[in-house]
């Protein structure tokens, strides 16, 4: 099977769903088993291996989003999300979207950026001085990977900055480090660790702070999507949908719920996937307010047959190598039913599925309400529970 769009996918068995991932993905029995087991894939050793005081394990729904077709290739995408409605949304969004070749992103770069603050400088003279020895502090930084450097990648560039505060300047030293397939934050902090005594012989100065940076703007992800006129509802709902936009660019209190809703889609990927959810919600946050005011992350429009064009930016850091990613047996299945190649791969799926959530939302928004889907699984999980 390589066809995302599976009818009726919520209506199946449990059974009959896992045999649909199992042949979609080419999934082993004992990943099989790992899916059916209630605990999340992990017991108590292994959690108390992947952190301090551990006293259990916290599960979360896992579900599958169907109908994607992203850069020409169908997926089932993996999802973790404990709200209700957000994966069926995201399906049917993708599901409009394919009617006009589904996503299409790209990633411009894996760069990781590492600071180093150093401080009782002479800045304009240690920056010449550190731009004298930059590849003397590539070099050493290379030395803290055995193996990015063999892969062509590693430390790549030394850039400054100057910080000017109320009390001092302060000299800002960042290494560009191209971290591979790798989320890149413990080589990256390791490098910044490894050159700051050399960064200090050669200023003169004290290094204080060395570690990465989350606002990964040199790993940008961009995707779009045509949503068809008259699948969307017609003209009226699409003008609609741009108005609903509109506001949320240009008023705070709307964008931030705006963006949450976008965010609904990526975070559940990179749950599924292990990601580090955290430094990837600072990084999109940061990038909405960019240009000086906080903004919708996504922006809406039509092309000239009147569809809906949707456009999606977000600096993503992520990895499919190392972390929890390797660490977890769940969150390896879940890259396996992406049928992920590479890193660049999972932040098009990540990205796209964030779009879809945003259509999703606002479309509901200018139509029917979001409540009205949203209450009725809200009341399904209710019902369960009395």
């Amino acid at each position: 099977m390589t066809d995302s769009s599976i009818p009726k996918f919520f209506e199946k068995s449990h059974e009959e769903k896992l045999d649909i991932i199992c042949n979609f993905s080419d999934l082993n029995n004992d990943e099989l088993n790992h899916l059916k087991n209630a605990t999340g894939g992990i017991d108590f050793e292994h959690a108390n291996k992947m952190i301090e005081n551990a006293i259990g394990t916290f599960s979360l729904p896992l579900g599958i989003a169907t109908n994607f077709k992203i850069n020409d290739n169908d997926y089932l995408i993996p999802m973790v999300i404990e709200e209700p409605s957000v994966i069926a949304a995201a399906s049917k969004a993708a599901k409009i979207a394919k009617l006009h070749g589904g996503f299409t992103a790209s990633v411009e770069g894996n760069i990781s950026i590492g600071q180093i603050q150093v401080l009782d400088v002479n800045i304009q003279e240690s920056i010449s001085v550190i731009n004298s020895n930059s590849n003397e502090i590539i070099e050493l930084a290379n030395s803290a990977s055995k193996t990015l450097p063999k892969l062509g990648k590693g430390a790549k560039e030394v850039q400054c900055k100057e910080i000017k505060t109320s009390s001092s300047s302060m000299l800002i030293v960042e290494l560009m480090i191209d971290v591979g397939d790798a989320m890149g934050a413990n080589v990256t902090n390791t490098m910044c660790e490894i050159v700051a005594p050399l960064i200090e012989k050669i200023t003169g100065g004290k290094t204080l702070l060395r570690i990465l940076s989350n606002y990964s703007t040199k790993r940008m992800v961009s995707v779009s999507a045509i949503f068809d006129k008259d699948a969307v509802g017609g003209e009226q709902v699409v003008n609609d949908i741009i108005s609903a936009f509109e506001f949320a660019d240009n008023d705070v209190y709307r964008a931030v719920t705006h963006n949450k809703g976008v965010m609904n889609g990526t975070i559940s990927v990179a749950n599924a996937t292990g990601q580090d959810s955290r430094a990837i919600e600072a990084a999109a946050h940061a990038y909405a307010s960019h240009t000086g005011k906080y903004r919708s992350l996504t922006k809406w429009g039509k092309d000239d047959s009147g569809n809906l064009v949707g456009n999606f930016e977000i600096p993503l850091s992520v990895g499919i190598v190392g972390g929890v990613t390797n660490d977890h047996p769940i969150a390896k299945i879940c890259t396996k039913i992406l049928k992920l190649q590479n890193v660049q791969e999972l932040a098009c799926i990540m990205a796209a599925t964030g779009l879809a959530q945003n259509f999703a939302a606002m479309r509901a928004l200018v139509t029917e309400g979001i409540q009205k889907g949203h209450m009725k699984l809200h009341a399904r999980k209710q019902a369960s529970n009395s």
